[in-house]
């Protein structure tokens, strides 16, 4: 096989597969469990939200089996989203610059908070189940107002792990800049994230580029491609309300074989998280890769399909 070769969601706990996907009366703290006999590999969102402590985080290495993968979004502090002081630790609130009650981010801050992140992550690491850290920046961080430069600190801070980022504004990836944003990630062997998204010239919506910053691993995220609903969705379930046809699926799947000649890993998480839409999706395609024998999935998963 070219590549090694990951499929799964963004999170395991969405409201929708809650609804839709797991059996009714599933327990939440079996809601992990049930998932890994699916899949091995989840991107972690609940990280986004709030940094997650040590305990939490050798929760999920107890519920999951040995070659589980877990790739983990950071804290939105550090992709320039706007974060209330109580989202904070409170050790780390009480050195924080606040513009209200809103935190400013500071390179001392962004050094400790990713200091703090590595340490409570450990667990995952220590038991060889850490993939990636996905940096998801924010649509307000853009060519006109930033700097690709901005992102060193973060990016010496964890040398020692896989990052992946995801850009939200399209004038990164567009006319001359295109080119320099790719240059930016090559020269520091940092993944840069493949958008699957609407076609749309929305500022918000990223161009498909299968492009490889990082021979180490490509990193796909699916997003849907129901455009009104991404540009104009009040929620992340309107916004990603998008059902993948098994015909493109079957599309996707060319794609990726192509993709997995360049690269060691890659990873496919889907986040078309209205309903069931993502575990379908996830499992479709995990079926289709293993027809083409570009993956072997476990027994517990297989037994599933």
């Amino acid at each position: 096989m070219a590549a090694k070769i990951l499929v799964g969601t963004a999170s395991w706990s969405d409201p929708g597969f809650i609804a839709d996907w797991y059996p009714p009366g599933l327990a939440k703290n079996r809601l992990l469990s049930w998932y890994a006999e699916h899949f091995n590999f989840v991107e972690v969102n609940s990280t986004f939200y709030s940094i997650p402590t040590a305990r939490v985080v050798e929760g999920w290495v107890r519920q999951t089996p040995a070659d589980f993968v877990f790739d983990i979004k950071l804290f939105k502090l550090l992709s320039r989203h706007t974060v209330e002081a109580k989202f904070l630790p409170p050790d780390l609130r009480k050195r924080a610059k606040l513009n209200g009650t809103k935190v400013m981010l500071t390179p001392e801050l962004e050094e400790v908070v990713a200091e703090r992140i590595l340490a409570e992550i450990e667990p995952v690491r220590e038991a060889g189940k850490l993939g990636a850290l996905l940096l998801q920046l924010s649509p307000a961080f853009r060519p006109k107002t930033n700097d690709l430069a901005e992102l060193n600190l973060l990016l010496e801070k964890f040398s020692g792990t896989a990052v992946a980022v995801e850009l939200r504004n399209r004038d990164w990836m567009t006319g001359e800049q295109k080119r320099d944003t790719l240059s930016f990630f090559r020269e520091r062997r940092t993944t840069l994230v493949t958008v699957d998204a609407p076609e749309s010239e929305h500022f918000t919506v990223m161009p498909f580029t299968d492009e490889i910053t990082n021979s180490d691993l490509a990193y796909w995220r699916f997003h849907g491609r129901n455009e009104k609903a991404f540009v104009t969705g009040r929620t992340v379930a309107d916004r990603f309300d998008y059902d993948y046809s098994e015909e493109e699926i079957a599309d996707i799947a060319e794609v990726v074989q192509e993709t997995s000649k360049k690269t060691k890993a890659l990873h496919l998480v889907f986040n078309n998280n209205r309903s069931h839409y993502a575990p379908k999706a996830a499992a479709k395609l995990l079926q289709v890769l293993e027809a083409k024998r570009l993956v072997i999935r476990p027994a517990a998963s297989a037994k599933h399909s």
